[in-house]
């Protein structure tokens, strides 16, 4: 038989405190962020007037966090594909993080905000050019 996990029944103020550093919330979000389908990467803000785009290397830097004892809100900075549809995109990543960070740590998510930093357009990977000399 599985239990669901409860962490107020699990855990009371005797046994000590959990706190759970914004750093791997942040991460959490990240990671489930680019779980959905049409999200290219996350932003990390204004470098040189150009928009830094993070793809796999560190997730947390396009997301900015704030974690209570029960509570969580998160703001995501990302980069969305050309041709998808920005408001489903957004709305599937608000899902996906919700649903990540609650199952996770067990907090309440209470919003999740996405700003869009910008469109990737893909390139299609030419063929290699014929060599002129054999």
């Amino acid at each position: 038989m599985v239990r669901e996990f409860n962490p107020e029944q699990e855990w009371d103020e005797k046994n000590g405190s959990i706190r759970i550093a914004n750093e791997v919330v942040g991460v959490i979000a990240g990671l489930a962020a680019m779980e959905v389908k049409g999200v290219y990467g996350m932003s990390g803000g204004m470098v040189d007037g150009i928009t830094e785009l993070l793809k796999k290397k560190n997730l947390s830097k396009g997301v900015k966090v704030e974690v209570g004892e029960k509570e969580a809100a998160v703001d995501l900075y990302i980069v969305v594909e050309y041709g998808s549809k920005i408001p489903e995109v957004s709305v599937a990543v608000q899902e996906n993080v919700k649903r990540a960070i609650e199952s996770m740590t067990g907090l309440s998510v209470v919003e999740v905000n996405i700003h869009i930093q910008g469109v990737e357009f893909r390139q299609e990977e030419l063929p290699p050019a014929d060599k002129r000399v054999k």
